[in-house]
C-alpha cells in the first residue's frame, strides 16, 4: 500500500445496498446501517468557481483507496473533509502486487 493511502486523509464510504421501496421495486441506495471508515488519498481532478450568485460551484476530486472496500458503486456515499460527495465515475480496480493495488474513483462536492 503506497504512504498516501495508509497516511492518507480520514473518509466515510457509505456501501451500496438493494432496498425494497414504497412500491415494491429493488432499488439501490447508500446503507442507511452507516459508513465504512477508511483512509485514502485525495487528488484534485477540476473544479469551476461559482462568480456570479445563483450559479453552482463544482469541485471534482479522484479517491484512491485501498482494494479491501466492499460493496461501492455509483450509487455510494462518501464523507470527506466535513462535506458529502457523489460518486460520479465507476470504481476503477487497479491490480498489481499486495502493496499496489487500489481502487480510484471521481467524487463530485454535493451542492
Amino acid at each position: 500500500m503506497s504512504v498516501q493511502r495508509r497516511r492518507g486523509q480520514k473518509a466515510k464510504v457509505w456501501k451500496t445496498v438493494e432496498v425494497t421501496d414504497q412500491r415494491g421495486n429493488s432499488v439501490a441506495v447508500a446503507d442507511p446501517a452507516g459508513p465504512i471508515s477508511v483512509r485514502a488519498a485525495f487528488v484534485p481532478q477540476r473544479s469551476a468557481r461559482a462568480e456570479v450568485t445563483g450559479q453552482q460551484q463544482i469541485n471534482v476530486v479522484r479517491m484512491i483507496v485501498a482494494a479491501d472496500l466492499p460493496g461501492v458503486t455509483l450509487w455510494s456515499r462518501v464523507e470527506y473533509a466535513g462535506r458529502e460527495w457523489d460518486i460520479v465515475s465507476p470504481p476503477a480496480y487497479h491490480h498489481g502486487d499486495r502493496r499496489t493495488r487500489h481502487w480510484s474513483m471521481d467524487l463530485r462536492e454535493r451542492p
